[in-house]
């Protein structure tokens, strides 16, 4: 702790946002960065804590307090050195995470204002490849045993590197033509680069591990035997529907179908003008008040929308940084705008959809009504009741952001693991790939005995 009164002298100092009307014409990332002497300053407010939560509340136990210090002190090499040794992919998780830690700091507590972990890790990260300090390591010794990972998701991938420095000979299987899963096809580029998967996946691939695309692997008995352990991160791949009068009509769409497509064009893939799902022109209705909701906004005002809208059935979530049912240090579920949010849109709480209204096969608008949650006397689940009269609100293209069905499986062979939101149901990426670590020293376990 280089310097004791840094928390008491220094404000917290986020880098902010590109400006809007620069940003919302292209898919760069939005997000700037401090130079470094701003940078060190952010991270010497860090307390070193006695009892550090950011580490209890972090799914991957990231030793903030350590490399904030070493940040500080300017040793980026250590400072990601300590970094890795929890995190292996800190440049995804430095853009994308919600930082669980920071809302658990001991800061956040005392000053709503915690130390900025998340833009220190992806900070520390780009100065460890920028000044080749992340080589691959090609002295890894093997054991002779094969492992398969089915899915290139943060839970696959990282499951897929500790086994392969484990000395597993690790082959990965997916479906799409690329790695990343969500980190590629479902987050925007405006939030995370693809160059910055393409990076990674490289250093994975001279590190030694296989990666085969295009490919949709059953598990079976007999896939099974072919290898001494097989990890199955497949995430969440089934969208919540929402089966109101009106779904069939064209303009009704799951939000990944043009999430996952936007990305894809942006790669360089075509698509036809039927196939094409753009908001350009049109009004926009995002059904889902998440992230995934939030990052269809930010799309389709890149993509040339007249205008958005977003609903959800979920009361307004409190406003401000506590939140009376839910404190600190625990996560609060406080309202969050995100950057998308701030390019412009309408937000509403409380809205049930009912139909979807056309004309000639084609989306012109939804009906919706105002509903209110009423305590349910038997306990359990809220009880819905109707509280407005049902509106009518134009769309020519509605996005479907409310969330993924959890994976049902079947009985697999002993040998057979299953990680990520595979396993879990849809959730942060940050636990994803704590999953996937959790799960390779599984497979270590059970094939070392």
């Amino acid at each position: 702790m280089g310097n004791p009164k840094a928390f008491l002298e220094i404000h917290r100092q986020e880098a902010g946002y590109r400006p809007i009307h620069d940003r919302i014409h292209d898919f760069g990332e939005v997000e700037q960065t401090l130079s470094t002497r701003e940078r060190k300053l952010q991270a010497s407010r860090c307390m070193d804590c006695g009892v550090p939560f950011c580490h209890w509340a972090c799914p991957l136990g990231n030793k903030a307090p350590e490399w904030n210090d070493a940040l500080y002190k300017g040793d980026f090499e250590l400072a990601y050195q300590l970094l890795n040794t929890t995190n292996p992919f800190p440049e995804f998780t430095g853009r994308i995470c919600p930082a669980l830690c920071e809302k658990a700091c001991v800061l956040n507590r005392f000053n709503h204002e915690p130390t900025t972990n998340r833009e220190d890790e992806c900070a520390i990260t780009e100065m460890a490849f920028q000044e080749g300090f992340i080589v691959p390591k090609t002295d890894i010794a093997r054991n002779g045993k094969k492992v398969a990972v089915i899915g290139a998701g943060p839970a696959g991938l990282a499951a897929a590197n500790d086994l392969n420095h484990m000395g597993y000979t690790v082959t990965v299987f997916e479906k799409n033509e690329a790695a990343g899963g969500l980190l590629r096809y479902g987050i925007p580029n405006f939030k995370l680069n693809k160059a910055v998967i393409d990076r990674r996946i490289a250093l994975l691939e001279q590190e030694g591990i296989e990666f085969k695309y295009g490919q949709t692997v059953e598990v079976n008995d007999a896939f099974a035997k072919e290898f001494d352990a097989v990890v199955i991160s497949t995430g969440t791949p089934t969208a919540r529907d929402l089966k109101a009068p009106g779904r069939e009509l064209k303009g009704v769409h799951f939000a990944l179908d043009m999430l996952s497509q936007q990305n894809r064009v942006l790669a360089g893939m075509e698509f036809s003008k039927d196939e094409r799902v753009t908001a350009k022109g049109k009004d926009v209705l995002v059904i889902g008040g998440g992230d995934t909701g939030s990052d269809c906004i930010g799309t389709a005002h890149r993509q040339g929308c007249k205008s958005v809208t977003q609903i959800e059935i979920m009361p307004k979530p409190v406003e401000g940084p506590e939140d009376p049912q839910n404190p600190w240090p625990e996560w609060p579920r406080t309202l969050k705008t995100t950057s998308s949010h701030e390019e412009g849109c309408t937000r509403r709480w409380n809205i049930n959809t009912l139909e979807f209204l056309g004309k000639d096969g084609k989306l012109t608008g939804v009906k919706v009504q105002e509903i209110d949650w009423k305590p349910n006397p038997e306990g359990g689940r809220p009880i819905m009741v109707e509280k407005g009269k049902p509106e009518i609100i134009k769309a020519e293209l509605v996005l479907l952001a409310m969330g993924f069905l959890k994976p049902e499986h079947p009985q697999y062979a002993d040998n057979v693991f299953v990680c990520g939101d595979a396993a879990n149901g849809a959730s942060l990426v940050v636990r994803a790939m704590a999953s996937g670590r959790q799960t390779a020293q599984k497979v270590n376990v059970f094939l070392s005995k």
